[in-house]
This record gives C-alpha cells, sequence and structure tokens, in this order.
C-alpha cells in the first residue's frame, strides 16, 4: 500500500503516556493533550480520514515502543479500509516487519534509515512499497533520535537515495515550523518532491486550508495534519474539500 491515488488529507494522532499530544517544534515537554487516541482516530475516520498517521513519541526519543498497546487498540478500533501508517522507535526489520503483519499498512522509519540504511530494502523484500522513510529537517539538514542529533545530510539528496534503496514514499518533516501553526516551507517541500518519483508526505507548519493546498501544488502526494486539526483551525472536511478543488 505505498502509493496515494489523490492526494490525500491524513490526520496525525501522535501518543506519549498513552494519550494524544502534539509536540511544538519537537521538543519534549512541549505538548499538549488531547486525550485517548482510539477516541482521536475515531473521529477523524468520521470526517472522512482514508488513512490515520500514528506515531508512537516516546518510541522516537527511548528508541522503544513505548506505547505499543496505545496503538494496538486504534489498529483493533480501525477497519481494513482505513490505512495506517505508524513511525516512533521501530529500529529493527523484525520490529517493522512484525507491525505490518499485525494490520499496519506502512512503517516510517527514521533514526534506523539513517543508521542501518539497508534496513529500508530488507523490509522492503517481504513487504513491497510499505517502507516509508522519515525525513525530518531542521536548520535544512536531516536530524535523527527525537530531532536532536544533526546528520549533515541534505533532504532532497537523503531522499533521491533512500528511493534507490527501496522506500515506497518518503516522509519529509520540516521540524523548525513543526506543531507552530505558523505556516509551511513550500521550497523545502518542492526539493524533496523533484529529487524522487515516489510519493512525498508532507508535514509540519500547517495552520490554514491554504497552506494544504499550497502543498498540493507543491507536488506533495499527502499531507499530515496535527495541532492545526486538534486545535480546530479547520475542520478535515474543510481541508478535503480545499485539496479536492485544488
Amino acid at each position: 500500500m505505498s502509493g496515494f491515488p489523490e492526494f490525500e488529507v491524513i490526520p496525525a494522532v501522535d501518543v506519549q503516556d498513552g494519550s494524544v499530544v502534539q509536540l511544538v517544534g519537537g521538543e519534549r515537554g512541549t505538548g499538549k493533550r488531547y486525550g485517548d487516541p482510539v477516541e482521536a482516530a475515531s473521529r477523524w475516520i468520521d470526517e472522512g480520514a482514508e488513512t490515520l498517521h500514528l506515531v508512537d513519541l516516546d518510541g522516537a526519543f527511548e528508541g522503544e515502543r513505548e506505547n505499543a498497546a496505545a496503538i494496538e487498540a486504534v489498529v483493533d478500533a480501525t477497519d481494513d479500509a482505513i490505512g495506517l501508517q505508524l513511525g516512533g522507535g521501530i529500529r529493527t526489520v523484525a520490529d517493522a516487519r512484525g507491525l505490518l503483519d499485525a494490520g499496519i499498512d506502512r512503517v516510517i522509519v527514521g533514526t534506523a534509515a539513517v543508521e542501518t540504511p539497508e534496513i529500508v530494502g530488507e523490509i522492503d523484500e517481504t513487504h513491497p512499497g510499505s517502507v516509508v522513510v522519515s525525513l525530518d529537517a531542521k536548520g535544512g539538514e536531516v536530524v535523527v533520535s527525537g530531532w536532536t542529533e544533526g546528520t549533515g545530510l541534505d533532504p532532497a539528496e537523503a531522499a533521491a537515495r533512500y528511493e534507490e534503496l527501496g522506500a515506497g514514499a518518503i516522509l519529509f518533516t520540516n521540524v523548525d515550523v513543526e506543531g507552530r501553526l505558523e505556516g509551511i516551507d513550500r521550497e523545502a517541500v518542492e526539493s524533496v518532491v523533484d529529487a524522487v518519483d515516489v510519493p512525498v508526505i508532507a508535514s509540519g507548519g500547517v495552520a490554514t486550508v491554504d497552506d494544504v493546498v499550497a502543498l498540493k501544488e507543491a507536488g506533495a502526494a499527502a499531507v499530515v495534519v496535527g495541532t492545526a486539526l486538534y486545535e480546530g483551525r479547520f475542520t478535515l472536511r474543510e481541508a478535503r474539500a480545499a485539496a479536492d478543488e485544488a
């Protein structure tokens, strides 16, 4: 399930300590809580979500999946028609394959892909098209380990490299604008889109439906939206309608 036949607006269900949380700029301790993950997932599905973006935030920082039970509850509560992509703490091929076999459609690997690039091809071998490589950019370079360590990698160059290694999609997050509701960095997204043929999922900074439309126009296959939806800046239905008209 690698492709996006049409542009998608994907709600984020980021989980920390068993609750939905949205961080600001990827900083621990900045999160605002938004309740139960299953309730959030059900709400977005009711509003027309075709895919949900699940993140184990504790896993992203600690390197181990800390919210497995909460994530499993979301998987159990959704039907097969809803696409599920999961990131945060997936560090091994066995982790990824286990999740894919358990009902996750796409696994998101970031730190593991930087540290052991061959993991991408190994997962793709048994589950073609299911690997989303997460490239988080801060100050124009890819960062890892919960956005704390710089790698010196250029996001567009890194995206092209991971496409060659077997990535089914690229998740590009601009950490500088993440959770701030101050708008997107369209040029950064365009540079990554231009570097690859696989779908690019954009994330970070969406504050208005105009941002959603701009990302579609920039060539992104989908956009992940978190804070703006939870804060009621616009509804999922409004975002989907604006994207459909663009």
